[in-house]
């Protein structure tokens, strides 16, 4: 009997290589022979599967932001069965770091999508902005639980705490992406922040 070919199996093999060789040499500079080569495929197969680049595009950024999402749910499992509202935090905005490969990758190929989105407008047609939505109602919710639980220091606002608290871990990535600080440093100024909020811990 014929090989049975899993499709979103495929699909997920060409983006995790949009990933790749967007990460070393750019997202602009992407085409989908590269993305071919580095999968190790055709590129009939790549066009057969997203018939144009703004597809590929688009289905490796829904790619990326998932894979975020499992790595963050695989460093609040390593936390314990119920790690708390500031572990939670902390796995999550510890996970945006490029403190290894995996974040690194994330960081550099993220924030390429989020400047392309400013000028291509098939990006920009699209909800780019629902994956950073969706982190700071997570966030949110959690800070709501600490203030809840009586973790979190008096007049905590948890809205604008999840705001500056991813803002600063976006901010924090690109300075260790530069060079302008090391990832333990960053981690530590995030760690400061989480005191902040929650002195009791």
């Amino acid at each position: 009997m014929p090989k049975r070919v899993d499709h979103e199996e495929r699909r997920s093999q060409i983006a995790e290589a949009l990933v790749a060789v967007a990460a070393r040499r750019g997202l602009h500079a992407v085409g989908m022979r590269d993305v071919a080569a580095e999968a190790g495929v055709s590129l009939r197969l790549v066009q057969y599967y997203f018939e144009t680049k703004e597809k590929l595009l688009l289905y490796g950024l829904r790619h990326l932001a998932e894979g975020f999402g499992l790595r963050v749910a695989a460093r609040m499992r390593a936390a314990g069965e119920e790690p708390g509202p500031r572990l939670a935090i902390e796995a999550l905005l510890a996970e945006a770091l490029p403190t290894d490969e995996a974040g690194r990758t994330f960081h550099i190929v993220y924030t390429a999508y989020a400047a392309l989105a400013l000028t291509d407008p098939a990006l920009a047609a699209q909800p780019f902005i629902d994956a950073p939505n969706a982190a700071e109602d997570a966030v949110t919710g959690l800070l709501e639980q600490a203030v809840e639980a009586g973790q979190a220091a008096p007049g905590t606002d948890p809205r604008t705490e999840a705001i500056t608290l991813l803002a600063l871990s976006a901010g924090l990535g690109t300075s260790v992406l530069v060079g302008q600080r090391t990832p333990d440093s960053a981690a530590a100024v995030l760690r400061h922040h989480l005191d902040r909020i929650f002195p009791a811990a």
